[in-house]
């Protein structure tokens, strides 16, 4: 609670938000009248940012082909560098997940939200002095929409058959309607660009907090304080440092002796280790990434629904998360979305770790003999070791599972979404409408567990264009209790983000489902040494 009142005290002190919202969302949250006034005064002093100083960012996930064109970054290191020194048209509140405006000062949709009017911003300058123009806007959207610019937006961008300028606007005309744009225009490769990037795109001009002073890929990457930033809440540091530090035992080192002040990609295992430094805090945030069993609805025996409920009964999901992630995750419900997502369907029952029912479910089956599950050491991290976690816990109800260990080498190609039943991860995806059509609708690519249902493909397309939050919202927790009681996901858990800083780092913000504060770590933080 402290945590979210210091945020909100924070917005307030940077003129984002008065006192009455201050109050409002805090007694909202639950906090009583007293103790919100007290915390307000209390934590806006807190959280008065300090300027200066030069920040080290030591991050694993940089190589020396990473490309500063946000077309194609790729790598943790190129997603926080863009987020340095360029903007988006639109951002994501950290709380909450909902779309803010950026470079977009507003938007408005159609009725049937397939047409969408945004208001760009007026005086924003990019770095070498020129003035943001809806041509910039309009060029740099296009390009992303162009396949031979390779931009990891692509998938996002195919959605819109139109991008136009209505005078100062831009109007975005898509083949059907989606209420999720706005959110679907935070992607990080769509940094907008002076003519669209089309002439240098790697030159790593934007309207950032950061300008650009050096690009060594995989190595080292400089930055410095953009004086005319067209924010106040922002860019506290003068300068930062991103070294790339692929060696996890590299970066506790560096962490440990000061070297840097904040590194990524912390192994849960080593998290004792490195909280034994007295200048250390550990920085865990709830991520949408997922670690789960699949089976395949469609192929004997797991097209039984009973065998299937056993086998979800039969998880002892409490206990994967403290033994698989070092208690750094998040217990799953067998679908794929949790409270990081907006929309969250709340009120569904949890379902626990339960022999008994379990063992009801097995023998309504009719199913006799081992059932086979494949997993792999690349399937997540700790896989194999989970297998045989579900293997125990559910001879414990009187199924017997057989773990086989599948090599590394093929095991995207010939197990997953191949065999019937196996282990595999996926990362989450921005809105919940994304999560479902990449991996439940009847016709995706990536249908893991072959959960062919039309009537889930209704409803899962009706809400995609609904405007009506409360309406989505049902039609969300309808969804995700088709996938929980129906489906063949067995999802025990969820995984954070687990980070480190030194405590000279102030401010940190843990966005919602985001990593590395959503990429905007260096941007967010100041330092109070």
């Amino acid at each position: 609670m402290t945590e979210y009142t210091n945020y909100l005290a924070r917005q307030v002190m940077l003129g984002k938000m008065n006192r009455r919202e201050f109050m409002g969302r805090a007694l909202a949250a639950g906090v009583a009248l007293s103790t919100a006034g007290t915390l307000f005064a209390t934590s806006a002093q807190a959280q008065e940012p300090k300027r200066g100083g030069n920040l080290k960012l030591g991050l694993e996930g940089g190589s020396a082909t990473d490309s500063n064109d946000p077309a194609k970054f790729l790598s943790q290191v190129m997603f926080c560098i863009g987020r340095c020194w360029g903007d988006m048209l639109v951002e994501s509140e950290p709380l909450t997940g909902q779309p803010v405006p950026a470079l977009a000062e507003s938007w408005a949709p159609s009725a049937d939200a397939a047409t969408w009017t945004f208001k760009i911003r007026k005086g924003v300058k990019f770095h070498d002095g020129k003035d943001l123009t809806i041509d910039d806007v309009v060029k740099t959207l296009q390009r992303h929409t162009d396949e031979k610019s390779e931009s990891g937006a692509l998938g996002v961008m195919k959605s819109i058959k139109e991008i136009k300028a209505d005078g100062d606007d831009l109007v975005l005309v898509l083949t059907e309607g989606n209420a999720d744009l706005p959110l679907l225009l935070t992607d990080y490769h769509l940094v907008i660009q002076p003519g669209g990037g089309y002439d240098n795109p790697g030159a790593g001009i934007g309207t950032g907090p950061y300008k650009l002073s050096s690009f060594e890929p995989g190595v080292r990457t400089t930055l410095e304080k953009n004086a005319d930033d067209w924010r106040t809440d922002r860019g506290f540091v003068d300068s930062i440092e991103i070294i790339n530090m692929n060696d996890a035992t590299a970066r506790i080192a560096a962490l440990s002796s000061g070297q840097v002040h904040y590194i990524n990609r912390v192994d849960p295992k080593t998290v004792n280790l490195l909280k034994r430094a007295p200048n250390v805090e550990i920085l865990s945030t709830s991520g949408r990434g997922h670690y789960v069993f699949i089976m395949h609805c469609n192929t004997a025996p797991f097209d039984n629904v009973d065998l299937r409920m056993a086998l979800k009964y039969a998880m002892d999901r409490e206990n994967m998360v403290k033994t698989s992630l070092g208690g750094y995750g998040k217990v799953g419900n067998d679908f794929p979305i949790n409270e990081t997502y907006a929309l969250f369907p709340e009120g569904i029952e949890q379902r626990a770790y339960d022999p008994d029912k379990a063992a009801f479910h097995y023998k309504k089956s009719g199913h006799s003999g081992p059932v086979l599950l494949r997993t792999s050491d690349v399937a997540f991290p700790g896989a194999v070791d989970a297998a045989v976690l579900y293997q125990d816990s559910a001879k414990k109800a009187g199924i017997e599972v057989e773990v086989k260990r599948e090599p590394g080498d093929g095991y995207w190609s010939n197990v997953w979404n191949v065999q019937p039943f196996s282990t595999s991860y996926w990362g989450g995806r921005p809105t919940q409408d994304q999560m479902y059509s990449t991996a439940y609708l009847s016709s995706a690519d990536w249908n893991d567990t072959r959960f062919l249902r039309p009537d889930f493909d209704k409803i899962l397309l009706e809400a995609r264009s609904e405007l009506d939050e409360t309406k989505r919202k049902d039609m969300y927790r309808t969804m995700a209790m088709t996938v929980r009681d129906e489906g063949g996901l067995i999802l025990p858990m969820f995984n954070d983000f687990v980070n480190a800083s030194t405590k000279a780092v102030k401010g940190y913000v843990h966005d919602i489902g985001n990593d590395m504060s959503n990429g905007y770590v260096a941007t967010r933080v100041w330092l109070d040494a």
